[in-house]
């Protein structure tokens, strides 16, 4: 972890002083990624994944030099809001690919809205409000948001694995609450109860009082912990004896925490999970990105196969050139053209098919997974099931999910809905 994170600091240095050479008729683009804070490792491979999409396009789009400038957050939305700022005041850019935290998608859908010269192209962030409430018009997902990941998992631990009764604990903030929706609106569903729920603050370092609290009487836990906060809890929880049956929310079981340093990581073996990907996806299309990551890359600044922030950064990338490309990189009128073509994309994506509903936000595939120790000693997310065309609202119908509320603390209320 740490060659990565001074690797990602090297290449911030260098990325910063690309911008400045900028000529009259290029497009620049702004990357927004956590370079701070607990999401830093994810935040690093989402900046690979930005970076593969550039390759691929050969710098250009629209048969224009394409350069960029990129701004640290910390995954707060303050953080995003002072980064988007100095985008736009300071460096001039008209697009920004990211956010890549759930609240920071929120206060961009915000900032998108104040400023509607400027396109908004999400990193990786997945709160279910960022685009179901109030949407902004210039501002687009090609990512499933967090409840969407969580499609197939609950039925799966209820009917394959036979976990009735959970407990969960999750990182009490937007994403966190969104992600476990996904998995409780389809675990109640089954017929499976949630005895308590425990939330803690995005960056929690001590869970003891936590762990200790954990009932024992329950088939398994939740864990919708993700960056250091799954490292801090899997270290202290393997130290203090546990050896319950995990759920890994999405964040909780990828590669941005397999690669911790230490053993803790292996309580993940076994674990189910779901996701946007599935490491071991037997798919030409997915296993030719994953070479070209791991070619891309050298093996110490980079994980072993490339985490969902890699993915959903590369697919926003690549959304954002394919469209420049469509319109031959004309940003006249407001950006109408690049705008109406980024509505209409169908992208190939490595993990699946991506379109956009009526509010710019991506319908795609789910995996259903469990970590597995590879031959080479990594871990992978091995593929369950596939569960496909994933609709914001999960397959309900729009009224019906609407009455589920929005995700919180005791949203959703753990009961089937129809």
């Amino acid at each position: 972890m740490k060659q990565l994170l001074m690797a990602g600091v090297a290449t911030v240095g260098a990325l910063i002083g690309t911008s400045a050479i900028a000529a009259e008729g290029d497009i620049k683009i702004g990357l927004m990624t956590t370079l701070e804070g607990t999401y830093t490792v994810p935040g690093q491979d989402g900046q690979r994944g930005f970076e593969m999409a550039l390759k691929e396009h050969n710098n250009e789009a629209g048969g224009k030099k394409v350069t960029y400038v990129v701004a640290s957050t910390d995954a707060s939305p303050d953080s995003a809001v002072r980064a988007a700022t100095k985008l736009v005041q300071q460096d001039g850019v008209k697009i920004i690919v990211g956010p890549l935290s759930g609240s920071e998608g929120l206060a961009m859908r915000d900032f998108a809205r104040q400023h509607p010269d400027v396109t908004v192209i999400n990193g990786i962030s997945g709160a279910q409000e960022t685009t179901m409430v109030d949407p902004a018009p210039n501002f687009y997902r090609f990512n499933m948001d967090g409840a969407q990941w969580g499609a197939g998992l609950g039925d799966y631990v209820v009917n394959k694995k036979g976990w009735k009764t959970v407990a969960t604990l999750a990182d009490d903030y937007s994403f966190g609450y969104t992600n476990f929706l996904g998995f409780a609106l389809g675990f109640c569903n089954a017929g499976g109860k949630i005895e308590k729920r425990f939330w803690v603050p995005l960056g929690t370092k001590d869970f003891a009082s936590i762990i200790s609290a954990l009932p024992d009487d329950v088939d398994a836990i939740f864990l919708g912990l993700g960056g250091g906060d799954a490292v801090n809890f899997l270290n202290q929880y393997q130290q203090a004896g546990g050896s319950a049956h995990l759920i890994g929310g999405t964040i909780m079981a990828d590669q941005s925490v397999f690669a911790a340093k230490g053993n803790a990581k292996n309580a993940l073996i076994g674990t189910p999970s779901s996701g946007p990907q599935a490491d071991t996806w037997d798919n030409a299309g997915w296993k030719a990105f994953v070479k070209r990551y791991q070619d891309d890359f050298p093996a110490d600044q980079r994980f072993a196969s490339p985490s969902l922030f890699a993915v959903g950064y590369y697919n926003a990338t690549m959304a954002t050139l394919d469209a420049l490309d469509k319109v031959k990189g004309d940003l006249a009128d407001g950006q109408k053209a690049f705008r109406d073509a980024l509505a209409k994309t169908d992208l190939k994506a490595p993990n699946g098919d991506i379109k956009l509903d009526e509010n710019r936000q991506a319908i795609g595939t789910n995996f259903v997974t469990e970590v597995a120790e590879q031959p080479d000693g990594s871990l992978a997310n091995k593929l369950v099931s596939v569960v496909p065309n994933v609709t914001q609202t999960l397959g309900l119908d729009k009224s019906t999910f609407a009455k589920i509320g929005l995700p919180s603390r005791d949203v959703p209320e753990c009961k089937k809905y129809q």
